[in-house]
């Protein structure tokens, strides 16, 4: 009898074996836990890099609850996404949780696709994209006060210094003005919070990262504080909101435009007869999104840029013959863009090698669906996996080298590569580009006008993943230049 049950199974086991739907590659995990014990949660970007050296450009496995593909080819990535299918967000409990599918980063389906084109005419509406040329003088000139702000700081600080406070403050700032309409001073004890809120909340997402695999894992001491600690932010700052809303609705004019992100929404919400979409919690949440994003991923490339520069001092050195041919002492424009090239490559080269989010943000398969004839199920995790992209040998010579004259053609002209994909691409590529690529440049270009940069020690440059990966805590030196 016990001869023919250990038949039966085996005969089901190869039935299952044949039967079943084609999966991609990839590594065996155990039980519960899937892959997640061997991901280096130092360096979980560089484990799965090397797993796709091992099993291709496409590859899957479990990460606790949540099966994973794992994409490192820029036309798979951008195939992939222009899918409605794969528009999803991946249920990951930690960010699901707490955002509860409202925002921009979490939603999707119809909510997602509404509040993008909102966003998107809100960014066109302050002269934020390459569309509307003509009217980025506003935004320049509040990008070049924050700056001026952030150069006299450095200049009256202590030297060496880690820049991270001036910059931290002066990008808040814009994206203060921008999103809240309202701005603090540096040591005021709100902007604090809110910094300390940020930086924290990145930090400890990426902590508890298991988390959101393993949701049981909120029992757990360790993790229950992570949790409290996020949720107990996300109401704090909710109020917060609310008091601001409040403020910005007293300060709607009729027959003028919005004025920050809070009145534009404010008029969408009274004017649409949809509230569903246009909901106060949809607001808070959406705020917090525009902002974050905004803030986060820009100013720790700016971060990253000055430390190679430190780093560097002979590709330095070029770019200062660079601003002082073509500026002299005149500040820069978003127009002087084109007319530096070495700049641009230097701060794209910065993206590159320090990817800023090096697992990309992950999507979802929002229905079952086949993936370069592979069967992928619904609800499945996709990660574009920048870092294996950006640091590939087959693509760029020497990938651990810095060097920014790989963006530059045989004119000396600024060229990017299909294979650049700082902001992720496809359906659900950031929105804020243009915007970040303008802060990203008059800050460094302002910022290498006015000082030489010298190292201090060794520069760390090996950096701390959270949702990020950002720079370790570490000074260097600003020696004016003029």
């Amino acid at each position: 009898m016990i001869y023919v049950l250990i038949l039966a199974i085996l005969l089901l086991a190869l039935y299952w074996l044949f039967s079943r739907k084609k999966l991609p590659p990839g590594p065996w995990g155990l039980p519960v836990l899937g892959y997640l014990p061997f991901l280096d949660p130092k360096a979980p970007h560089e484990t799965l890099t090397k797993l796709a050296h091992k099993y291709g450009k496409i590859y899957g496995l479990h990460l606790g609850s949540v099966y994973t593909i794992v994409l490192s080819d820029t036309a798979m990535i951008s195939s992939a996404f222009s899918m409605d299918k794969l528009t999803g967000r991946a249920p990951l409990y930690i960010t699901h949780g707490i955002m509860g599918g409202y925002g921009l980063i979490c939603a999707e389906g119809t909510m997602w696709r509404v509040h993008r084109k909102f966003a998107a005419s809100f960014l066109r509406l302050f002269g934020a994209t390459k569309s509307t040329r003509t009217s980025t003088n506003n935004v320049t000139s509040l990008i070049m006060k924050e700056v001026q702000e952030c150069v006299n700081g450095i200049q009256n600080d202590c030297q060496p210094v880690d820049p991270l406070a001036h910059l931290q403050h002066a990008i808040g700032s814009i994206m203060c003005q921008l999103v809240l309409g309202k701005t603090w001073q540096k040591n005021d004890p709100t902007w604090l919070w809110l910094q300390h809120l940020q930086e924290e909340g990145t930090r400890a997402i990426g902590v508890a990262g298991p988390l959101n695999f393993l949701p049981f894992l909120r029992f757990i001491p360790r993790f229950s504080k992570v949790m409290h600690f996020l949720l107990d932010g996300k109401h704090k700052t909710h109020k917060l909101y609310r008091e601001l809303i409040d403020h910005e609705r007293q300060n709607l004019k009729d027959g003028e435009p919005p004025q920050n992100f809070i009145q534009a929404f404010l008029r969408e919400m009274d004017s649409t007869p949809d509230k569903e979409y246009f909901s106060y919690q949809q607001f808070y949440h959406l705020l917090a999104d525009v902002f974050g994003a905004g803030l986060d991923t820009t100013l720790t490339t700016l971060r990253w840029h000055l430390l190679y520069m430190a780093a560097y001092p002979e590709i330095q050195a070029k770019i200062f013959e660079e601003i002082d041919c073509v500026l002299n002492v005149n500040p820069p424009t978003i127009n002087d863009l084109p007319l530096l090239p070495l700049m641009r490559a230097s701060i794209a080269e910065t993206q590159r090698i320090r990817s800023v989010v090096p697992v990309g943000i992950p999507h979802a398969t929002l229905d079952e669906t086949n993936l370069f004839g592979y069967y992928i199920p619904k609800g499945t995790m996709v990660l574009p996996l920048q870092w294996a992209i950006h640091m590939d040998a087959e693509i760029w010579s020497k990938p651990d080298e810095y060097n920014p004259y790989r963006f530059l053609n045989e004119g000396r002209e600024f060229v990017k590569p299909k294979q650049f994909i700082p902001f992720q691409t496809g359906k659900r590529m950031c929105i804020g580009e243009d915007l970040a690529i303008m802060i990203m440049f008059l800050f460094s270009t302002t910022i290498l006008q006015q000082f030489e940069i010298y190292k201090s020690c060794d520069v760390d440059l090996k950096g701390e993943i959270g949702i990020t990966l950002t720079p370790r805590t570490q000074a260097i030196r600003f020696v004016a230049r003029r």
